[in-house]
């Protein structure tokens, strides 16, 4: 790559949407992976591509109904996953498949060339304004003043939120506070990574530094890191080999899981764990 291509204002504008991106997506991803809501994050980050999909053919802000399409999938999964009397896959699943059929339906109505959608689709960082950038930064600087602000809190409801609940931490208020957080920071990140993406960059980065410590708060650091080397490394090798950007940076992300998992010390653990409650009996059958 062209180092001259640095002193272009769209390429410092990519470098600092994937700071802010890769900080937001990877803080909310250490909710997603550590609570478990993996499937709920994927219904919203669709809910969120079917509603900028709708701005777009009405004709007004695609973010404005990316933004108000996410908060609905919150507001009504939110209850759904709470909800003990059946199993919330289902219900869950089947709001995805809505949104998703939303989505395919609004790019079908809209009138000729495609290409607006196809960016929400697909997402790229090399095109977003001064608009995306205060829109990142403000959604960026939430996630980290509420992580710092309320860590103790957020530590207890991830730990158990029935227990958080019994000692008087607003449990349900925070669980449903960050299903609203993930909405508005897949909401930003639209442009710059894509619709069908960027659960992907919100779900790796976690994941991979889940796979490296026990410790919540180096989880975050670790995640953060992560998130912003995938954003970095994707869009460097996205300009120098003519790549979309958003695929790269999620390519990027997985092979950075991948490492972490091959190296990760919670596999040992694992091992021996399972050697321990097989025993020494059990192991003549094996």
């Amino acid at each position: 790559m062209d180092l001259s291509l640095l002193s272009y204002q769209f390429m410092q504008n990519a470098i600092l949407a994937g700071l802010l991106g890769g900080v937001a997506c990877s803080l909310i991803g250490v909710f997603v992976v550590t609570m478990n809501l993996s499937f709920i994050g994927v219904a919203i980050s669709h809910a969120a591509f079917a509603g900028a999909l709708c701005g777009t053919w009405l004709g007004f802000n695609p973010l404005v109904g990316a933004f108000l399409f996410s908060l609905v999938a919150a507001a009504v999964i939110g209850p759904l996953a709470d909800r003990g009397e059946f199993n919330p896959d289902t219900p869950i699943g089947i709001i995805f498949s809505i949104t998703m059929g939303m989505a395919f339906l609004f790019m079908g109505l809209l009138p000729g060339p495609k290409t607006q959608a196809l960016e929400l689709l697909w997402g790229s960082i090399l095109t977003v304004n001064d608009r995306d950038l205060l829109l990142l930064a403000v959604v960026a600087a939430v996630v980290v003043s509420l992580v710092v602000l309320f860590f103790k809190e957020i530590q207890a409801v991830i730990f158990h939120r029935e227990v958080a609940l019994a000692v008087g931490i607003p449990a349900n208020l925070i669980f449903y506070g960050l299903l609203f957080l993930t909405g508005s920071v897949i909401t930003a990140s639209l442009r710059s990574i894509g619709g069908l993406l960027i659960f992907n960059l919100i779900l790796n980065p976690a994941a991979a530094a889940y796979q490296l410590t026990y410790n919540l708060r180096l989880m975050f650091v670790l995640s953060s890191f992560f998130g912003v080397l995938s954003t970095w490394v994707g869009l460097f090798l996205s300009c120098l080999f003519d790549l979309p950007s958003g695929a790269t940076i999620v390519i990027v992300s997985a092979v950075i899981f991948v490492i972490a998992a091959s190296f990760s010390p919670k596999r040992k653990v694992k091992k021996w764990e399972e050697e321990v409650s097989t025993g020494p009996e059990k192991a003549l059958f094996k």
